[in-house]
């Protein structure tokens, strides 16, 4: 038995244990452990845990090889996921749980860094490719489909063309940075709100 089927097996039984099924899962992307806490890749975790914090709900479970929480965003029954697979294989938490509670794409919001948008920007999409981003390629395979909403969330570009792309996502933010960023993430929330209150054009219109 691996460790994430240990950890299904431990947490399937509460993880939801009013037996009510998800309308929404919101996944935002990173990779776990001490080691990558708050640099510009986990942008996607700095989000969840904001949403959580802001909605009350506790990602105390593990399940879908991700730490996750469920509880009700905009009056709306809502699957938080941080997956726990490393960025690029960000699809088999997200197809798993999706998969398991037969979610519509359309009903999968996902939170991922973009290094194309300056730290504090954010941009939201209806749908779209991947756009090199390796967690954003693995759940379009998985899922089979570009069909589910994401917000980008602006992480900064290199400081010059031949920077490693590697070294600068797992770069850390600067102090000032993730002061910007806590503005970002409460505002993202807002729009992942709105978003599940099937109303994407206005969360466009309010923070693209």
């Amino acid at each position: 038995m691996s460790i994430w089927d240990a950890f299904a097996k431990i947490s399937s039984s509460n993880l939801n244990s009013g037996g009510e099924k998800p309308e929404f899962i919101i996944a935002g992307l990173g990779n776990f452990g001490i080691d990558y806490e708050n640099t510009r890749h986990n942008a996607g975790f700095i989000v969840m845990d904001k949403l959580a914090e802001i909605n009350n709900i506790k990602l105390d479970r593990h399940k879908f090889k991700s730490v996750c929480g469920f509880g009700k965003i905009a009056d709306k029954s809502c699957l938080i996921l941080k997956p726990q697979t490393y960025m690029n294989n960000s699809g088999e938490a997200i197809a798993e749980a999706c998969n398991f509670y037969k979610i519509p794409v359309e009903n999968i919001i996902v939170v991922f860094d973009d290094i194309s948008l300056d730290v504090g920007k954010m941009r939201i999409r209806r749908k779209g490719s991947h756009g090199g981003h390796n967690g954003a390629k693995s759940i379009e395979y998985l899922l089979n489909s570009q069909n589910y909403p994401r917000i980008k969330i602006g992480v900064g570009q290199k400081p010059h063309k031949d920077y490693d792309l590697a070294k600068w996502v797992l770069s850390r933010f600067t102090d000032d940075e993730l002061k910007t960023l806590d503005t970002t993430a409460k505002n993202a929330c807002d729009a992942i709100s709105i978003m599940i209150s099937d109303d994407i054009s206005k969360a466009m219109n309010l923070y693209n």
